[in-house]
């Protein structure tokens, strides 16, 4: 004979077998202990002897016909990449363009045209001369210049300035897990990153050097500072107590 239990005392019978079932699971599944961590900070820098020269020159004609503006900027800038073919341990090339119309009051409009050219040179001796030349005798003007580090001395510098850093961050550590009374640590999540100081712009002096009408610009091409920075967690460790 098969006995019918009512839906309501069905679902209290299943509240209380699932209310006495709870406290045996929670002790089946003690909850994981906190791993302890701090997190550490380091850096490291080294000073390196600027080997990359960069300079932007520019061209600059007004004249009532822009087609007359443009085709002297043209020419301008031809004779100036014909010049720079003497210097191959320079590397000259185009950069921007502009034309622009001037209105003023009581006279003729006219047209600005405006080419630019980068330079860039590990022979700071040989830009300088062609930098000078394309001022004396192609009458570019200087628009600015600057000093860097090439891809390779970069990359030197920052892999031997990297395991200054990494050494730093281990002794910090290490002096973290002890402050905090710990007996040990181990390394987490680290990151690595690389930076530098910036650029270095010099005061350009002249310099007499027969041969030129106008002397070329002296340079001090100065230095960068490359920096490492890790960050990183330190996972600190207990003492084992040994067992009785």
């Amino acid at each position: 004979m098969t006995t019918r239990i009512p839906m309501p005392y069905a679902v209290a019978v299943a509240l209380l077998l699932a209310a006495g079932a709870a406290p045996g699971v929670a002790c089946a599944q003690p909850a994981v202990p906190t791993q302890p961590i701090v997190t550490v900070s380091a850096s490291a820098t080294v000073t390196v002897s600027n080997d990359r020269l960069q300079a932007w020159l520019r061209a600059e004609v007004e004249n009532p016909s822009p087609a007359a503006a443009a085709s002297q900027v043209n020419a301008i800038i031809a004779k100036a990449l014909a010049n720079a073919r003497s210097f191959p341990a320079v590397k000259l090339a185009t950069a921007g363009y502009s034309t622009q119309q001037i209105s003023e009051k009581g006279k003729p409009s006219r047209w600005h045209v405006t080419q630019a050219v980068s330079l860039d040179s590990a022979d700071f001796t040989a830009a300088a001369i062609l930098i000078t030349k394309l001022q004396d005798e192609d009458g570019l003007l200087l628009s600015g210049m600057g000093f860097s580090l090439s891809d390779k001395t970069r990359r030197d510098a920052e892999d031997g300035v990297t395991r200054q850093a990494i050494r730093s961050w281990q002794s910090r550590a290490e002096q973290a897990a002890q402050a905090l009374g710990f007996a040990s640590w181990r390394p987490g999540h680290l990151t690595v990153q690389a930076g530098d100081g910036g650029r270095v712009y010099p005061t350009m002096r002249a310099q007499a050097t027969p041969g030129l009408a106008q002397a070329p610009i002296a340079l001090e091409a100065g230095t960068t500072d490359v920096t490492v920075t890790v960050n990183g967690e330190a996972l600190l460790e207990p003492a084992i107590t040994p067992a009785r």
